[in-house]
């Protein structure tokens, strides 16, 4: 079970000192999508050439073009790449050739798709190494999303990919949701925003193993 750092809103220069204090406990550096909007590809390769230890995921939460956009990911260091559920099955087959060719890792991200357990079942059998429960920034505290409840369902009908959990993650729910092990467990907010970073992603990892 990785826990990834989501890297959303930070600098540059903040992202690469956060990655120092908390080294050898974050596992994965995911360079957000709001991120990838403000700087494209730059932290991707930036992060991966200081971290080479650490896996780096593009968020990049790819719709259309996904083979080709997820070259542009691969090319420039990514470890893992996201494309969206919801998209068409031909581009997260596109996406899953890319990371093929490269040698790396695709995350399905299951962002606003309605039936989860049908589609869930649909991308594992499509060679995605992830799929990802994840409860939207704009919805989080509205009660309309589970991500426990999310998790349970997408572990009870994968047989190939691993589960991950995004959305809202902290250190109130984080023992709960590894009790249902998942391969990765993504937390943004709960790291970036605390005052010592070092020690909360300590705590985090911690609670992991409980």
């Amino acid at each position: 079970m990785k826990l990834q750092a989501a890297l959303d809103t930070l600098t540059l220069e903040q992202c690469i000192e956060l990655l120092h204090q908390t080294d050898r406990t974050i596992e994965i550096a995911e360079v957000g999508t709001p991120f990838i909007i403000e700087e494209g590809m730059k932290p991707v390769q930036t992060i991966k050439e200081l971290f080479p230890h650490i896996e780096v995921l593009a968020d990049a939460k790819i719709m259309d073009a996904g083979e080709f956009e997820a070259d542009k990911c691969f090319s420039h260091g990514a470890d893992i790449v996201t494309v969206l559920g919801v998209a068409y099955d031909e581009t997260i087959e596109g996406v899953v050739k890319s990371a093929r060719k490269y040698g790396k890792k695709v995350m399905a991200d299951m962002i606003a798709v309605t039936d989860l357990a049908k589609r869930a079942e649909e991308i594992d059998r499509m060679g995605v190494d992830y799929i990802c429960v994840h409860t939207a920034f704009d919805i989080q505290g509205t009660g309309k999303k589970d991500p426990l409840i999310d998790l349970k369902t997408v572990n009870a009908v994968i047989k190939n990919a691993q589960s991950a959990v995004a959305g809202g993650v902290n250190l109130f729910t984080i023992a709960e949701i590894a009790k249902e092990a998942p391969g990765i467990i993504v937390v943004g907010g709960a790291i970036c925003n605390a005052a010592d970073k070092a020690d909360a992603a300590k705590q985090l990892k911690e609670r992991m193993s409980v």
